[in-house]
């Protein structure tokens, strides 16, 4: 009878042979493929564990401030102008400027430019967003956050002091840094005769936003400010959600028309490219861009923007839905275009893949 409080003993030596079962797996000099399984299984669980304190110290404490804070430091020693050559858009009555931040970000600013109002998404670093500001001779009065990660939400506090009138917009369920408008799914910022709408599009944060700019007032084509949901020939990580999750956002973007512009939050396109020539050899329309990204980026020059037409026909993983791409990463049916959870799964090993790929 166990005492109270204690496990039976048959569990406890049941326990005790496992541990020891597992210790001389690992140490004999036989049986080395079960070995590797087991030593990759625990390292694999340990790696996930550790990955979920540092995530949850860097997102919950000021440890992650303080390691944002380091961040800033060193790009700024090691890009003083910037990590990549940017050029402005130009439509009618509106300009889109990207601001090359940190050591592979970016932020924008959206101005409209009879109001001389400004608009700034995701303003990591507050000194190069400001500088832009000045050089434009513009007016700051919103700042559009798409998700908490300091190195989308960093300039927050800095920005909104230095102008008392500019509100920050972005989703409550996120803890997003001096928040003062909260957005839903669908809501609208006005700012002069710019009207960019808010789309919910959770996975890499539980509140992750992205930002669509009409494109009829000016008419131009619209433009999506996508933060960590979407890179040229890339998706973020699913840090807190699914794949089904992370495919459901996916899906919403992939509503929108061909013609939108891919502003995303890093400058990731050649090494995206480089593993979506892995899983898709033959893709003549991923070779033809990476030709372009590489002659842009000898150069330091930004790849932004893309469009989602030219995204549909290379990203694996707005390609799920493809039974090419299916059929390229092993045997078996591919999933169809309704079947969510077949999708979600090849969602989930293109991201596994992916990151081996970035390992090597």
């Amino acid at each position: 009878m166990a005492l109270p409080g204690w496990p039976a003993l048959w569990l406890w030596v049941a326990g005790f042979g496992l541990l020891i079962f597992v210790l001389v797996l690992l140490v004999s000099p036989r049986g080395c493929r079960a070995r590797r399984i087991l030593r990759g299984l625990l390292m694999a669980r340990s790696e996930r564990l550790l990955f979920r304190i540092g995530y949850s110290l860097y997102t919950r404490t000021w440890l992650g401030y303080l390691f944002y804070r380091q961040q800033l430091r060193r790009a700024r020693n090691r890009y003083p102008k910037g990590h990549s050559k940017t050029q402005p858009r130009l439509f009618n009555g509106v300009k889109v400027l990207p601001i090359p931040v940190l050591a592979d970000n970016y932020s924008y600013l959206i101005i409209d430019t009879q109001a001389r109002l400004a608009v700034a998404v995701d303003p990591s670093d507050p000194r190069a967003v400001q500088a832009s500001i000045e050089k434009e001779g513009v007016t700051l009065v919103a700042i559009l956050c798409t998700h908490k990660h300091w190195d989308h939400s960093g300039g927050n506090r800095d920005l909104s002091r230095r102008h008392r009138d500019c509100r920050v917009y972005g989703s409550p369920q996120d803890g997003i840094p001096y928040l003062t408008h909260p957005l839903c799914h669908q809501d609208v910022v006005s700012v002069g005769r710019l009207q960019i709408r808010a789309l919910a599009t959770p996975g890499h944060t539980q509140g992750h936003l992205v930002y669509l700019l009409d494109g009829e007032p000016y008419k131009g084509p619209s433009c999506l400010f996508s933060g960590d949901l979407l890179f040229l020939s890339g998706c973020g990580r699913t840090f807190e959600g699914t794949a089904e999750t992370m495919l459901s956002s996916l899906d919403t973007v992939l509503g929108l028309g061909d013609d939108t512009l891919l502003w995303p939050g890093h400058e990731y396109a050649e090494e995206n490219l480089g593993f979506a020539g892995m899983v898709e050899p033959e893709n003549l329309a991923r070779e033809r861009k990476m030709q372009w990204v590489q002659r842009q980026r000898m150069e330091r020059k930004s790849t932004c923007p893309s469009t989602l037409g030219e995204e549909r026909s290379y990203n694996p993983f707005l390609r799920t839905h493809c039974l090419a791409l299916q059929e390229a990463l092993g045997p078996g049916p591919g999933p169809t275009e309704d079947d969510c959870s077949s999708r979600a799964q090849l969602l989930e090993e293109l991201r596994r893949l992916k990151d081996m790929h970035k390992s090597k």
